[in-house]
């Protein structure tokens, strides 16, 4: 069963490849969904996929996909899946 989240995070993560590889995590654990920065600095993921993959794609996010990222802050939601067919920087 698919479960979506949408996590917003906040620190150091625009700049530092925290977009690029937080894709290549998603690809790697079949996540579905999109990254994106935003105005404010932080960057806006919704992702989707199984729940183990979803727990675990949280807390490597958390823990900034990126070397050279830091997650400072985080917000995550449980939202209604959207039925995405791939993950997408935008």
């Amino acid at each position: 069963m698919q479960v979506g989240y949408r996590i917003q995070v906040w620190g150091r993560v625009q700049g530092v490849g925290f977009r690029y590889q937080t894709q290549q995590l998603a690809k790697r654990l079949a996540i579905t969904g999109f990254v994106a920065n935003q105005i404010d600095g932080s960057v806006l993921i919704e992702a989707e996929g199984t729940a183990p993959a979803i727990v675990e794609f949280i807390d490597a996010v958390k823990a900034s996909p990126s070397p050279f990222g830091e997650v400072t802050r985080s917000q995550v939601d449980k939202i209604a899946t959207s039925g995405y067919q791939d993950f997408k920087t935008r």
